[in-house]
């Protein structure tokens, strides 16, 4: 049996991966998107199950307001003493000098939950992991940031003692353990205990094609205690251009109840228009940061070793003494909106879906028109991860708008400055028309204008599909749900992708999502009537 990575494919950035007797878990990054943290479970590290976030409630995570690619950095999940051990980071500035943010925890006895409410730590940096040591002691791990320009802001890897009894740091106890090499950027650290030394995996480089990960040791958790691998880095795509997984780094170690060892790391699979050089640019990763999965060996000095070289494999050996299970298809998605509560596969940003948003069941997903699609704030839009190259998404839409401040339909959004969508609007010579828009770095731009499709006074519902076919994608409408229209504007996939916005904007760090939207800058909260949403991936 093979594992064919990426694993969990779509934005699934930063894998904090464990093992809780024969199960495996990953949790990962979410940023500004709610619930906050994503959790899979496995038994052959194969088919992996999504369940329920732990951050479900703004107890837990309150994000209103915070920048694109803000809120949850890479989360570690760990299990000690008959619990989940859960810390995540909500990171409320993502330009400039600081990094305002504060690192919380939360305890579960049961995957599922419930969550207890979230201990505050600190603020002292961002990847934050929690080491619990053979000895009872327990430590917080993190990446230090310096905010003065005259140093560099990656400042090492701190470890601060944490007391159980208290559920408190010991501020007085951080020092710094580890300053990475020349290659600079040390962030996404995790400490195991392996063989009589202190392991130490960290990320490098930054999270893009120069991006790493470096493993360092020492016998002790002193100041400056821990000396680098030898050689090549342990995990790297920088010197691998042609292969097909990039930018891997940034993840976590877990052992087999057989003994076998295997590396949760994020990747992305980027893709170049047919008129470039497939170096430079090196790609666009519109599926976002993923997951991998990597064997591991050691070598005689007792270091850790990606099996296959530093550069990985897409198919790997799966654990011997795996169990066997099929896992449901967490590729296309039907729904009907039956339920009164959303799909696992929904997200949400920065605020739970709750009736200032709209409502859900007896088939129908009614959503109140709120903030535009450039907001930070009360956004009514509900969308789920682009998780193939090439897929059709569809829905039907019941609006009646009265201005044309009012807006509802099918979006594919990356940020606040990176979407477009096709819509339902009001036009005040034509009445009710389809319009598609994109927002392209801020810049606003509406395709159709005075050519507008009009919808015929007898028609009350509009069905829209998008299709996405990797480099660009499109829009078509129907008026009936059996004949379409194309819309004809072709729009470059590129806009949706990490790379893109990272050209202008320091938070790159999500994928793109599809999804249904309604917006009412007018304040009056027209609502929108959705029936229906299909999800449906197609071959590479």
């Amino acid at each position: 049996m093979k594992i064919e990575n990426p694993v969990l494919r779509g934005f699934n950035a930063d894998p904090s991966m464990i093992r809780v007797g024969d199960t495996y878990y990953i949790a990962n990054s979410t940023f500004e998107w709610f619930p906050g943290v994503r959790l899979h479970e496995s038994k052959d590290m194969v088919h992996w199950n999504l369940l329920p976030s732990p951050l479900s409630t703004t107890t837990l995570l309150d994000m209103k307001g915070n920048p694109a690619s803000g809120g949850i950095w890479a989360p570690d999940l760990s299990y000690a003493d008959g619990k989940f051990w859960l810390v995540y980071t909500d990171v409320k500035i993502t330009e400039g000098a600081f990094k305002d943010m504060t690192n919380y925890l939360t305890t579960a006895t049961d995957i599922h939950g419930p969550w207890t409410d979230p201990i505050k730590l600190n603020g002292v940096g961002f990847d934050a992991s929690l080491f619990h040591d053979e000895n009872g002691k327990k430590y917080l791990v993190q990446q230090t940031w310096d905010h003065r320009e005259y140093h560099h802001p990656f400042n090492g890897i701190t470890l601060t003692e944490f007391d159980v009894k208290t559920m408190k740091l010991q501020p007085k106890t951080a020092r710094t353990i580890y300053n990475g090499t020349q290659v600079k950027l040390v962030e996404g650290p995790h400490l195991y205990q392996i063989n009589g030394y202190y392991y130490l995996f960290a990320a490098q480089g930054g999270t893009v094609f120069t991006h790493q990960e470096v493993v360092a040791r020492s016998r002790t958790l002193d100041t400056l205690s821990f000396e680098t691998e030898p050689g090549d880095p342990f995990i790297t795509n920088m010197d691998t251009p042609d292969f097909y997984l990039q930018k891997q780094g940034h993840g976590a170690l877990v052992n087999t109840p057989g003994g076998e060892w295997y590396y949760a790391s994020l990747v992305a699979r980027p893709w170049n228009h047919k008129n470039e050089s497939a170096y430079d640019p090196r790609g666009w990763s519109t599926l976002g940061r993923e997951t991998s999965i990597q064997k591991v060996e050691w070598d005689d000095e007792g270091w850790p070793r990606v099996v296959g070289g530093h550069g990985g494999q897409v198919e790997v050996e799966a654990p011997k003494d795996a169990i066997l299970t099929k896992a449901p298809d967490n590729g296309d998605q039907h729904d009907d909106f039956d339920q009164s509560e959303l799909a696992l596969e929904w997200n949400t940003l920065r605020v739970p879906f709750e009736n200032h948003m709209g409502r859900i069941g007896q088939g129908q997903l009614t959503l109140i028109g709120r903030d535009s699609l450039a907001s930070d704030f009360d956004v009514s839009m509900v969308a789920r991860r682009w998780q193939a190259f090439n897929f059709n998404a569809e829905t039907k839409v019941t609006f009646k708008p009265y201005t044309y401040q009012q807006m509802a339909g099918l979006t594919n959004f990356y940020n606040d400055n990176h979407w477009s969508w096709i819509f339902v609007t009001w036009d005040e010579k034509k009445g009710r028309v389809i319009e598609v828009a994109e927002n392209n770095r801020g810049h606003y731009t509406s395709y159709l204008k005075d050519d507008a499709i009009q919808i015929p006074d007898d028609v009350e519902a509009v069905w829209f599909r998008t299709q996405v076919r990797k480099q660009s994608y499109g829009y078509q409408y129907s008026f009936d749900g059996q004949t379409w229209q194309d819309v004809p504007v072709s729009l470059d996939a590129a806009i949706l992708s990490d790379d893109y916005v990272l050209q202008t904007y320091g938070g790159f760090f999500t994928g793109a999502f599809v999804g249904l939207a309604a917006v009412d800058y007018s304040g009056y909260e027209q609502e929108a009537d959705f029936d229906y949403f299909d999800y449906k991936e197609l071959p590479d």
